[in-house]
């Protein structure tokens, strides 16, 4: 049992946290890359990425793994978006500290949900069974390059919000 769920459950309730995180960053981001915030979205986005991240530490095993890793890489990267974001409203340079950190976290969120699809989908794990194989690669570097691209673009769209009134979408 862990928080009193069963491994299954846990497992379940740790996706939706993933999944609703990704979707809700991928709006943040086509805000970003309108010069807009979407508040609620954002809220969503940074509570759902952070529970994600914390939630994976749950899960029993006996060693450190990758995805121990990668989930504190996204703790450190949340804590710059966080207080980027609730600290120091946006305000200067924090501005594009918040758009790495956020599309930094987003993009190890997909990252995860790549590799989780190697490992899962039958016929994806078939194709890349040890993870290293071509099309798992071309996969992450598709994504990586995607997010780089995104990423610049939404630095420049949000860069063009009105400062320090932001534009607020619903």
């Amino acid at each position: 049992m862990i928080l009193g769920m069963s491994l299954a459950t846990f497992t379940a309730f740790h996706t939706a946290l993933s999944l609703i995180g990704i979707v809700a960053g991928l709006v943040v981001a086509y805000g970003m890359l309108s010069g807009k915030t979407i508040e609620k979205w954002t809220n969503l986005f940074l509570l759902t990425t952070v529970l994600t991240s914390a939630t994976g530490f749950l899960f029993p095993v006996e060693h450190l793994l990758p995805s121990h890793i990668v989930g504190t890489i996204s703790l450190v990267v949340l804590a710059g978006a966080l207080t980027a974001r609730y600290a120091f409203h946006l305000a200067g340079g924090w501005r594009k500290t918040y758009v790495f950190t956020a599309m930094i976290a987003l993009y190890l969120n997909c990252f995860v949900l790549i590799v989780q699809l190697f490992l899962k989908v039958p016929s994806l794990h078939a194709m890349a069974p040890k993870g290293q194989e071509p099309p798992f690669l071309i996969s992450q570097l598709v994504l990586l390059a995607l997010f780089i691209g995104l990423t610049i673009k939404a630095a420049k769209g949000f860069r063009a919000a009105t400062a320090p009134a932001l534009r607020r979408a619903a």
